[in-house]
């Protein structure tokens, strides 16, 4: 089976509101057991704020390190899911049933072939 990266992107600010944050941070703990017993959950993580970013760029045949994320954008990566499997259609089936996708926008890829 292939497996599948989810991006999650949330807009550029402070959090949503506690009560609207709780619910979706319950509803995703359910989504992750349920896709955990189907044998579709590989891995997945939220990200702390875009200021707590390293940034590695390559500056004249050396690594430049600075701090802060690579560039101003209204969105921000927050969080990523791995998932295995058979199809992008399933893929996306379950993208479109994660709980964030009320709060923020979503890039599904594949992962290149193993």
């Amino acid at each position: 089976m292939k497996q599948y990266l989810i991006s999650l992107y949330q807009p550029d600010g402070p959090p949503p509101p506690p009560e609207v944050l709780d619910q979706v941070m319950a509803e995703i703990g359910a989504m992750r057991a349920e896709l955990r017993e189907s044998g579709s959950w590989v891995f997945s993580g939220g990200l702390h704020a875009p200021s707590t970013a390293t940034v590695l760029r390559p500056s004249d045949g050396e690594v430049l390190v600075t701090d802060g994320p690579f560039a101003e954008a209204k969105e921000q990566v927050a969080g990523l899911n791995v998932l295995t499997c058979p199809s992008m259609a399933e893929a996306i089936e379950i993208a479109a049933q994660h709980p964030t996708a009320r709060i923020g926008t979503f890039e599904l890829r594949p992962f290149a072939q193993e």
